[in-house]
């Protein structure tokens, strides 16, 4: 079992405009359906799933912690999704709102230090996306248990997934040598290196030649071994939160149950002065210590409208209108598979292969609309810098 869980639910959501928004980011919409031999994953927020993953996976019967990280303005939405926990799961959640965005490894630096001010041991510690779906939880839970074992023994572990077809919109992990400590499944190799999104023509090469995964962006590690990784390769994020002084008890408040460090003195400081730079290129691909676990479990990041939509197509050539909005009527003359999420009814007439997503605003803030072939969804965060250059961020 980890000591302690990290879930980043940071981001402002635009992979899923504009159903997502920077007001309510994919996180905190309804997560799809996804079956797994017929066994549905628990209802909820993509959020609640990344919370109910790692309730199974800490130490739930000693000091075990979920500590999530989110943006200050998203507070709301963390503390109305914890209301379905019992008081025995929450007094497992802390909620450490940031001051500001600064991308992944400064949220991650923050919460280890967290960790490590709270509890002055080596602590083994996983760290969650909450956007992500991922099932069946009971094979998560033992490749999670394959990574802490490789936590434990002072190495980076991260979760690779078989690539489904050579996608350029995720990034790749290249794996060498079997290092596995089980003779059993998941079997966890030496990583390589780790490759940027790449185009499909490099992303074909990697799926030949059969050794390259998908980034998950999951990974896990002791608390002294990262903090030492800090101050060796990205000392500009670190030492900004070494020089915060631990939060005591009036830094803390309750809202509804959930624990919320609401008043650590010159967090906003230390935001101001750290490096904003992703955790791979900080951390994980500096790291010589990395291992990956190959995942045995089913994952979908839901990163774009066409992963979306093909988890929730409900036969070929039917249109679909999906729980993340209110579902409309949705009418259709020779159309061929097309996905549709709306909130008002929509009609297709001669189309194929689109992807139609309208929210009228009929429930606040200015109506958008996204018409999109499928197999180009992965640049919808294109689309809105578009739409930001333009100044026009009320869309957003």
């Amino acid at each position: 079992m980890f000591n302690d869980c990290i879930i980043m639910a940071g981001g402002s959501g635009t992979r899923l405009w504009p159903a997502s928004n920077s007001r309510i980011p994919k996180q905190f919409l309804p997560a799809p359906p996804s079956n797994d031999q017929g066994d549905a994953i628990m209802p909820g927020t993509f959020f609640n799933t990344a919370v109910d993953r790692a309730l199974a996976v800490i130490d739930r019967q000693g000091d075990g912690r979920v500590i999530i990280i989110a943006g200050q303005s998203h507070a709301a939405h963390i503390v109305r999704a914890c209301e379905r926990y019992s008081p025995a799961e929450l007094k497992h959640l802390v909620l450490i709102p940031e001051p500001a965005a600064k991308n992944t490894a400064p949220a991650i630096a923050c919460a280890v230090n967290f960790i490590d001010w709270m509890s002055g041991e080596e602590r083994k510690v996983l760290v969650l996306t909450s956007d992500h779906i991922i099932a069946p939880l009971e094979r998560f839970i033992v490749d999670a248990a394959a990574a802490e074992a490789f936590a434990q023994a002072d190495k980076l572990a991260i979760f690779g997934i078989k690539p489904r077809g050579a996608d350029t919109g995720y990034g790749y992990i290249e794996a060498g040598k079997l290092v596995s400590r089980l003779a059993e499944e998941p079997k966890v190799f030496k990583v390589l290196s780790f490759r940027e999104k790449p185009s499909r023509e490099k992303a074909e090469s990697f799926i030949k030649a059969g050794n390259f995964f998908w980034n998950s962006g999951m990974f896990a590690f002791s608390s002294k071994f990262i903090l030492n990784e800090f101050r060796r390769s990205a000392p500009e994020v670190i030492l900004p939160f070494g020089a915060l002084r631990a939060p005591d008890e009036r830094s803390f408040r309750t809202e509804r149950g959930l624990r919320i460090l609401w008043e650590w003195f010159n967090l906003g400081e230390a935001y101001k002065k750290a490096q904003s730079v992703s955790f791979d290129y900080a951390i994980a691909e500096k790291s010589s210590d990395t291992v990956m676990v190959n995942a045995g479990f089913d994952w979908f990041d839901v990163g774009s409208w066409d992963e979306y939509a093909q988890m929730l197509k409900s036969g070929s050539g039917t249109p679909v209108s999906t729980t993340v909005g209110t579902r409309s009527e949705i009418y259709e003359l020779h159309t061929k598979d097309c996905f549709v999420d709306s909130d008002i009814p929509v009609a297709l007439l001669g189309t194929e292969d689109l992807i139609v997503v309208v929210r009228s605003g009929k429930t606040g803030g200015p109506g958008s609309v996204l018409v999109a072939k499928k197999g180009e969804t992965q640049h919808v965060r294109e689309i809105v810098e578009q739409i930001r250059a333009k100044g026009r961020n009320e869309l957003l």
